[in-house]
This record gives C-alpha cells, structure tokens and sequence, in this order.
C-alpha cells in the first residue's frame, strides 16, 4: 500500500522570486467506505467540505493512480474520475472531489503558485477548460511523484528550486498526454504497462502476482510469458530488483535501521532481506551503507 505523506511549504521572498514555487505535495491511500478527507491533516485554508465546495488561491495537480471517484467544478458537469486521470484545481474556481465509497483511490498531489505557471493558464496551456487529462497508469508520472515526495521530505538546502524542476517535468507528461495522440499500443503491452505500473507501487509489500493478474484480462502463465518478453526478466524479478532499488536508497538517504529498511521494502525478515541484497550487489546492505557514508 501506498505510503501517506503530506508536506505544506512556507516560501521566503527569494523562493517567490522564481515565479513559481512548490506549496504542498502529497500522497494519501483511502480505502473503500473511508472518511474523506482527513482535514485534521491539513491547514484550514485546504479544508475540504463536501456540501460547501472549496475555493484555493493556488494551483493544483492531483493523479488518481489506484480507484475511482467524482469531481465537480465550477460551471461543469460532474465528471467520473478514473485511476489514470489528472485533473487541475485553479485559483479561484470552486471545486469538490472524492472517492466513491464503495473503491476507494490513491492520490497523489502538488499545489504551486507564482506567476510563471498565471502564464502557462493565460496562454491556455493549461486551463479549466481542459483541467482533466487521462494520462493512463503512467509509470513515469508516477516515479516523479515519488522523487518529488522524497526531495521534499528530505528538505535539504535548496530543495524548493529542485522541486520545480520535477513538478515542471510532471506538467511536461501530463501535457503531452493531453495534447498528443499516444501512438497505438497492443493491447499486450498495455496490460505489461499497467502491471508494471501496479509493481511499482507495491514496493513496500510482498506482492502475490496471482491475485495481481485478476486485475488483467490475461490468464497468469500467459501474462509471465509475454511480461519477460517485453521486459527482458520475469514479474517476480522485476518487482524483486525495485524492491532492492529502493533499498539502496534508503540506506544511503536516510538512517533508518536496516531492519526498518527491510520491512519498508517488503522483505518478511531482514535476514532475507540482507541475503537477497547481497546476491544482487556483491555486498551485505551493512556494509553498502558503510561504503556510502565513507564517498560523502
């Protein structure tokens, strides 16, 4: 399951400077019949209400990567909103949005102001007339979120101009989704993409690939035969060397404990956890970060 996170920025004049700067980013996982939302988690001036709406005073992207809801907004219809859908907030616009109870989604969000993006609206590139974009089970999109999630956490000297540059690049895909014709894909592949898509964000957990295939119209030695065909490896590798991916970073990014580590990646044990890490770099997860603390 995805993890929680939730970061509200406090810009100084200087980051203002920059004509656009990051507010918040977040992520949050709402199971089916789940209160929606947690206010007690946000500012008040982001308090959603379902029966009054909301007005912001900046601008916002939110990716349903997992479920299904609704959005209204102002002077439009209610709209369905599907895993795979993006929608932009404006400043000024009324707004409401949630889960359908019986579902659930996952979100995943960035708030920014300043004048530069006031430009990309006024110039239409992106603006309420087209503020929702299906951009499929985007792996790519995905993976900026995470890095943008992670930058902010970490918070280290001048991270508010590096979060720009990779909220820059997520508008960079979800514009070319919504103004480009995606080239036609086999319907193999689709279902390849939207399993690899359903891998990555399952790092955190043991993953049965079986239980995982009934979200595919494909039967499951069919999906392991034709997944190492277009991947080069096996799902169960696939997920195995994201999980061991992570692993790394964690233990060069953070200091939580190797244990910590091992259970934030999925491994049942850290004695498995270090057995399979040093089958696949040569080197016990230990010793990795001793060696990564001695190159700074």
């Amino acid at each position: 399951m995805m993890l929680n996170y939730r970061k509200y920025i406090t810009n100084t004049e200087l980051d203002k400077q920059w004509h656009f700067y990051i507010n918040t980013v977040g992520s949050a996982s709402i199971q089916p019949n789940q209160s929606y939302p947690n206010n007690r988690a946000h500012p008040a001036d982001h308090v959603l209400n379902w029966d009054k709406g909301r007005i912001l005073n900046g601008y916002y992207l939110v990716f349903i990567s997992k479920g299904k809801g609704i959005l209204d907004m102002e002077n439009k219809s209610t709209t369905a909103i599907n895993a795979g859908t993006c929608f932009f907030l404006f400043p000024g616009i009324w707004h409401r949005y949630r889960p359908d109870a019986k579902f659930g989604w996952e979100e995943y969000w960035v708030g920014f102001n300043g004048t530069y993006p006031a430009s990309l609206v006024k110039n239409k590139i992106f603006s309420p007339d087209n503020a929702i974009v299906d951009v499929g089970l985007n792996v790519e999109l995905l993976n900026l979120f995470h890095t943008l999630m992670k930058i902010t956490s970490l918070a280290e000297p001048g991270y508010q101009q590096i979060a720009i540059g990779i909220t820059l690049q997520i508008l960079g895909v979800v514009m070319t989704a919504s103004k480009y014709e995606q080239p036609s894909v086999s319907l193999e592949k689709r279902l390849i993409s939207k399993a690899k898509f359903i891998l990555q964000e399952s790092i955190d957990n043991p993953l049965n690939l079986e239980e995982m295939v009934k979200e595919l119209p494909m039967g499951y030695s069919k999906f392991r035969k034709v997944f190492k065909e277009i991947c080069g490896i096996s799902p169960n590798q696939y997920h195995l060397n994201l999980r061991l991916n992570k692993a790394k970073d964690l233990l060069t990014t953070t200091n939580l404990t190797i244990n910590q580590i091992a259970d934030q990646t999925g491994f049942e044990s850290i004695f498995y956890f270090s057995r399979r890490f040093k089958a696949k770099n040569g080197i016990s997860p230990k010793l990795f970060r001793d060696k990564m603390s001695k190159t700074e």
